[in-house]
């Protein structure tokens, strides 16, 4: 079950990189995280995962880190957004435009490039001290972990599923949405005052 935290640990520094990185460039998507409710980004921790269980088939230092990281996050990151895109019918990033961009925006040269880096850099500096950590949960805390996480990509799914809107995997987002629905078109509420 450590991978299971490992996963979870590099989906929530994925998502904080992901939220710096739109205050950084004043993007226009600010909930930039993907598929789950909770504030995780799950390309993330699969391509970190993807990378450490590779990383026991090969014992690598220096810029080989790098080029393994690149290429099985990019791999990843593909694969992640071709399931958006083909079961979920939605798209939590385009690189059209991008220099080096392939397979109808679904991975650029940049991008992968900063993978390496990350991948490499968490390889080396975050993973002796995540590791020991995610070995030490509780087997209940993982367990309750993996409940957790399973209601959530149900929910999840489903609202992409039926909305095709990924904003509405924020929990401010989907509150209100579900309130407006509860209303319904027309509907008299206090807050109108009548």
């Amino acid at each position: 079950m450590e991978w299971l935290w490992l996963f979870c640990f590099y989906s929530f520094l994925g998502y904080l990189l992901e939220r710096m990185f739109a205050k950084i460039t004043a993007s226009p998507r600010q909930v930039r995280k993907g598929f789950l409710l909770l504030p995780l980004c799950p390309a993330y921790g699969l391509a970190m995962v993807a990378d450490l269980a590779a990383a026991d088939l090969y014992a690598l230092s220096g810029l080989a880190l790098f080029w393994r990281g690149m290429g099985i996050a990019t791999v990843v990151e593909y694969l992640t957004h071709l399931f958006y895109d083909r079961v979920l019918g939605v798209s939590f990033w385009d690189y059209t435009g991008v220099p080096g961009c392939l397979g109808r925006g679904r991975i650029c040269l940049p991008f992968s490039l900063v993978w390496g880096v990350l991948s490499a850099g968490a390889a080396v500096l975050l993973q002796p001290l995540l590791a020991p950590l995610a070995r030490r949960m509780p087997p209940v805390v993982t367990y309750g972990l993996l409940l957790l996480l399973t209601a959530d990509a149900i929910t999840s799914a489903s609202v992409l599923f039926h909305s095709r809107d990924t904003e509405l995997l924020s929990i401010r987002r989907l509150r209100s949405q579900l309130s407006e629905n509860r209303e319904g078109p027309g509907s008299v509420t206090a807050r109108d005052g009548h």
